[in-house]
């Protein structure tokens, strides 16, 4: 049983390497032009079982996702560098060798991602097993993020805490608009 089992296991890692290594190749255009780097990406993220309901804006060639069918994104995401999307949890290990429990070969938690339509996820967050992050969100750099973010939050820290709503940080930035200084990207 244990053999069949990591023979599966090891026939699902090999099939990926086709995918790894293309998305390794195309890393580079990134630096060049992430337009065309995204059209190039999109369709290996499907192929690799992402579902993607709308058009990503930017996922960075730095961010690491470890399990592409367990992820969902909506229209317009941003994921900045850095940025890892973990859908295990091998700590129930852990947990069981120490309570003398594990009689087995590891236990992993595996939980699904998902994330809404124009949301940012800023530099080095993580996103841990079974994070839903709703419509119209900022994630703050760094932050570690579990369980529900609910639409229009900005939530920053580890663990992460909302701080404030989308509105209240847009009349901000309206208040010092003239101190800001401000790039519109071209179409």
């Amino acid at each position: 049983m244990h053999v069949r089992r990591l023979s599966n296991r090891l026939l699902h890692v090999l099939g990926r390497i086709p995918l790894r290594l293309s998305l390794l190749a195309i890393r580079p255009i990134a630096l060049f032009n992430h337009r065309l780097y995204m059209a190039l990406l999109l369709p290996l993220l499907r192929a690799a079982g992402m579902r993607l309901l709308g058009k990503p804006r930017f996922i960075s060639p730095n961010a690491f996702i470890d399990d592409f069918s367990k992820i969902t994104l909506g229209d317009r995401v941003v994921i900045s560098s850095n940025v890892s999307l973990l859908v295990h949890d091998y700590s129930l290990t852990t947990a069981m060798i120490a309570a003398d429990e594990l009689k087995g070969p590891d236990v992993a938690i595996i939980r699904p991602i998902t994330i809404g339509n124009n949301v940012f996820v800023g530099w080095g967050a993580v996103l841990m097993p079974g994070t839903t992050i709703a419509d119209n969100v900022i994630i703050g750099a760094g932050a570690v993020v579990r369980g529900n973010v609910e639409s229009r939050a900005v939530v920053i820290g580890n663990p992460s805490q909302k701080i404030t709503t989308i509105d209240e940080l847009l009349e901000k930035h309206r208040k010092r608009e003239g101190n800001l200084d401000v790039r519109q990207d071209r179409k």
